[in-house]
């Protein structure tokens, strides 16, 4: 049987609604793990006191 290649393919981004995954680079042992970026759920908004009656 022939041997595996030692490159490793580039996977594109994945994209879904809230969430970003990227490809991390291979470590000595060949290691490929993912990093994951959340975008907020919500928008924040700087709180103001309320007037007084």
């Amino acid at each position: 049987m022939s041997e595996q290649s030692k490159t490793r393919i580039e996977v594109p981004d994945g994209k879904s609604r809230f969430v970003v995954t990227r490809q991390k680079e291979a470590d000595e042992k060949g290691f490929v793990g993912y990093d994951t970026i959340w975008e907020p759920f919500h928008k924040t908004v700087e709180y103001q006191t309320p007037k007084r009656p």
